[in-house]
């Protein structure tokens, strides 16, 4: 029997285990993949207090190992299912483990969705991105792609347009589905080019994205130099194997406020998987220790 589970071995995963071991909890975090969780996918983290300059995966490890220098104990396997058992959470994996707790903190994130191009997997972090706020400085004064068509892709278009030599904004439709005042904004800037009734439909370079090619609703190919392509296509929350226990919203995120709480006594939500307006690294870990000091006061009052 543990005091906490954690589910998720990202920012706000390993920050919770942090702060719930300095509180005297023992603590047991399963992930089912990678532990640091999508950091580690960045080649360079520079918007990260008092770190200058770090790989993702660096930070990742720094964390997890901060994490166990405290005492917490890790699984990786994939967690199928929570049974809530009043004060006791039952938490069952797929390798066939079944784990006891007070309380259970689910920080399982929200992954990019892909868009699908083939040997996209192998660009990850090496001109891919998902995120302009996070990587869009390492490729100022140089062409950079955006895919999609909503708030997000035209919000990182924006940005991206006062960093990047050149800008494309590609989309699948003739018209954009987000607000047409952004829309109006990127019609005034010079070096931002609309591609649109087009998808990208091959990825190109030496080890980094080079180039990308572009085909039209009419089967033209167009080849165009890039260093980066934002994919901003929409996030998908790992929350699905919970729903009984969380509220979700109609994407599939959890509802909860800043304290972490869910409708299940017990049970907590931190990081990307909550609903919120601004999903980044501090954010996340910001949830990890709200969620952890929520639940180290729920065990308390038991």
């Amino acid at each position: 029997m543990y005091d906490i589970i954690i589910i998720g071995g990202g920012p706000a995963g390993l920050t919770a285990a942090t702060y719930a071991r300095r509180a005297g909890k023992t603590v047991l975090c399963i992930e089912k993949s990678g532990f640091g969780g999508q950091i580690t996918w960045s080649p360079k983290v520079e918007n990260f207090p008092s770190v200058e300059s770090i790989s993702g995966m660096e930070l990742g490890d720094l964390m997890m190992a901060q994490a166990e220098h405290q005492g917490a104990e890790f699984e990786l396997d994939e967690v199928l299912e929570i049974i809530d058992c009043g004060a006791v959470k039952q938490v069952k994996t797929e390798f066939g483990g079944v784990f006891e707790a007070k309380a259970v903190i689910v920080a399982t994130g929200a992954k990019p969705k892909m868009a699908g191009i083939p040997d996209e997997e192998s660009y990850l972090g090496a001109g891919l991105c998902f995120c302009a706020l996070c990587d869009g400085a390492f490729y100022k004064g140089r062409p950079a792609a955006v895919y999609g068509g909503g708030n997000s892709a035209l919000q990182d278009a924006v940005l991206l347009s006062d960093l990047c030599s050149k800008v494309y904004l590609i989309h699948r439709r003739s018209t954009f589905r987000g607000e047409a005042k952004l829309v109006q904004a990127l019609e005034k800037k010079s070096n931002v080019e609309f591609v649109t009734e087009s998808t990208v439909s091959a990825l190109s370079g030496d080890g980094e994205l080079r180039s990308i090619t572009v085909t039209d609703a009419a089967g033209n190919k167009r080849e165009i130099e890039v260093d980066a392509l934002f994919v901003a296509i929409g996030h998908a929350p790992d929350n699905a194997a919970f729903a009984q226990l969380l509220e979700l919203d109609s994407a599939g995120y959890a509802e909860s406020g800043e304290d972490c709480y869910t409708k299940t006594p017990g049970v907590f939500v931190a990081g990307d998987c909550r609903k919120k307006t601004v999903r980044q690294l501090t954010t996340a870990c910001a949830d990890g220790s709200a969620a952890a000091l929520a639940a180290c006061k729920y065990i308390d009052e038991l």
